[in-house]
């Protein structure tokens, strides 16, 4: 009996150091990749750059990863290869931007000074007239990448106060600012019109619901973050989010899905216009700012841009933050008095 409890020892002590070789290497490419980040510092700026870059592209969705970076931009390069180009384009400047304004180093390596810029390039050629390959659209395109950063300083000084992100707050303001500067009738830069925006290549409206374009209305609810409504993206980009973060990845598919729930015309839930902010909202509500319980789960958010994902959460995590003067609530409590 001694024997044969002997002879069975060998083979799990050889097993185990196969299991922990297996975990490792699980280890070194899922999460936040903080042994690839230490390998990174060692090696040339180029690489140091392509890993901030990889990691801005990804860090849209709240996840440090270049490995998920690259592979949203593979995704993006399926859905338009012109749009991908300005968003790597936005996301280099803006990085390459922060770091010579004095920007914190960590922050800048862990890809948040480029996730806006990435939003601003993409979007920017979303919404212009001109279409694919205008080269002339790459030079607002730089300018307004290389203002994210100091969008971002500005409104975290102000955001600081009461301990809140800013979020795509800066894309927001800035892609909004270029529209209206130059609009549907500039000779150079035309914006399309304000009721196209955003409907790219969507599925025409239909009577009844296909239980197919529902089922794909997910993952392109969660492409549309990035501009995108190709399925092939948007499942892409959940397995960026799985292999980074699997909670990330379910809170995604679920905002998403919440915005099939809504009352909406069945073309625009089919091409995730109802989806990509409540997954936005989802993902940081449910997944990265508050303890996962059954309560933070009943929070939906409201279904362009990504203003609704920004002022909800905002609302949400400023109720939940301790202020000692509450200067908002005065403020709101005075305005309400002289009404």
């Amino acid at each position: 009996m001694t024997a044969s409890m002997d002879n069975n020892n060998p083979p799990s002590q050889e097993e185990a150091p196969d299991r922990s070789f297996f975990f490792r290497a699980v280890g070194f490419f899922t999460g936040d990749m903080k042994r690839c980040g230490k390998w990174v510092k060692k090696q040339s700026v180029v690489i140091q750059l392509l890993d901030c870059i990889f990691r801005g592209v990804a860090q849209v969705m709240f996840i440090n990863n270049p490995l998920s970076g690259l592979l949203v931009a593979v995704g993006l390069f399926l859905q338009n290869p012109w749009w991908a180009l300005n968003g790597l384009i936005g996301t280099l400047v803006s990085t390459v931007s922060a770091f010579f304004l004095g920007q914190n180093r960590e922050a800048i390596s862990a890809g948040l000074y480029g996730y806006n810029g990435t939003l601003v390039g993409i979007l920017m050629a979303v919404f212009s007239a001109n279409g694919s390959w205008y080269w002339w659209l790459l030079l607002p395109n730089v300018f307004m990448s290389m203002l994210c950063p100091v969008v971002s300083s500005a409104l975290s000084s102000i955001a600081s106060k009461w301990d809140l992100p800013i979020f795509t707050l800066p894309f927001n303001i800035l892609v909004c600012l270029h529209i209206a500067a130059t609009g549907a009738a500039h000779p150079y830069f035309p914006e399309v019109y304000q009721t196209t925006v955003c409907t790219i290549q969507t599925t025409p409206s239909k009577a009844s619901a296909s239980c197919l374009q529902l089922f794909l209305s997910v993952p392109v609810g969660v492409g549309q973050v990035y501009g995108c409504d190709s399925p092939w993206t948007g499942g892409l980009i959940l397995l960026a989010l799985l292999l980074c973060s699997p909670t990330i990845c379910f809170h995604a598919m679920l905002g998403s899905a919440a915005g099939l729930a809504l009352a909406a015309p069945n073309g625009d839930i089919y091409s995730g216009l109802w989806g990509y902010n409540s997954a936005l909202s989802c993902i940081a509500i449910g997944g990265v700012f508050y303890v996962i319980t059954w309560q933070t789960h009943l929070l939906l958010a409201l279904p362009a841009c990504t203003w609704p994902f920004c002022l909800s959460t905002l609302i949400f995590l400023l109720i939940s933050s301790e202020i000692p003067d509450k200067p908002l609530l005065f403020f709101f409590s005075f305005q309400a008095r002289r009404f």
